[in-house]
């Protein structure tokens, strides 16, 4: 899982770009309520989510724009101002249901100064004393950060078969996921619920997560892969990734497809773009 990571070179997306994220992000099917997730301590198995198509729709639109960013630097070779300003030109869109407001709201202040004083106030308090442990315990031990919303897999489960998805990055340093972030370093778990254990497919297009460090500049695209560790005999298919991306507030998005042995058969399937907001 060797991430692949860089300051802003001025370099065109590419392979970044893909029409198959707009197309899926329109596609979308299914609209239940939406929880709004939250920081946890528990272990990085994820709960069955819920799905807005709305949130799906509002939201996915901005994921082009963070791959995007991955490559076009901003005039202080850091965020890409466009970015915060989509970011609040998707969030005024007429007729948003209060709860997806609320989660544009998160991003505009996590991209904003609100985010940057989290994240000098979380780097204070994370500064290691002598004689304190490598891996923080009890009421210090890091937490796992949710993506925005849950997502959705395309015929994951078969013809017609949609797979629920959730995704979460966890701060090292810390063990989980397998073998484990260390400081300065982001966990990426990704769980295609309902579905067999995960398979890497060599032939079939990858599960990526592109992230950006908005305090640094510095940028990366790194595949999420099968874990041996994790879920490996019944499933959920389960993918992790560890990035070297440095401390500061991290934005990211997991998109591409997944491949899982389910019910003794073998399906690739792609995902709806999810958002996800860190400090590491």
């Amino acid at each position: 899982m060797t991430p692949r990571s860089r300051r802003f070179s001025g370099r065109q997306p590419g392979r970044f770009a893909s029409a198959r994220v707009l197309t899926a992000t329109a596609a979308v099917a299914a609209a239940v309520s939406l929880a709004l997730p939250v920081a946890a301590h528990a272990a990085p198995t994820p709960q069955a989510p819920k799905v807005d198509q709305r949130v799906l729709d509002s939201l996915g639109a901005f994921a082009p724009a963070i791959i995007g960013s991955v490559a076009t630097p901003g005039p202080d070779g850091r965020i890409n101002a466009d970015l915060l300003r989509q970011a609040k030109t998707l969030a005024a869109a007429p007729g948003l249901p209060p709860q997806v407001s609320a989660i544009w709201q998160s991003v505009i202040d996590f991209l904003g100064e609100p985010g940057r004083q989290a994240v000098v106030r979380q780097m204070r308090a994370a500064e290691r004393k002598p004689g304190d442990p490598e891996i923080p315990q009890g009421p210090n031990k890091p937490k796992i950060q949710e993506f925005l919303y849950p997502t959705l897999g395309f015929g994951c489960m078969g013809p017609g078969g949609n797979s629920l998805g959730r995704a979460l990055v966890t701060a090292g340093p810390q063990k989980a996921p397998a073998p484990g972030p260390r400081r300065g370093e982001a966990g990426y778990v990704y769980t295609s619920l309902g579905t067999g254990p995960a398979i890497n497919n060599p032939t079939s297009r990858k599960l990526w997560v592109t992230w950006l460090n908005i305090d640094t500049g510095r940028t990366g695209q790194t595949q999420l892969k099968r874990n041996p560790k994790i879920n490996v005999k019944e499933g959920p298919g389960t993918f992790t990734a560890i990035a070297r991306t440095g401390k500061g507030r991290i934005i990211s998005t997991i998109y591409g497809d997944v491949t899982t042995k389910t019910k003794g058969r073998i399906y690739t399937c792609g995902i709806v773009p999810t958002i996800g907001l860190a400090i590491i």
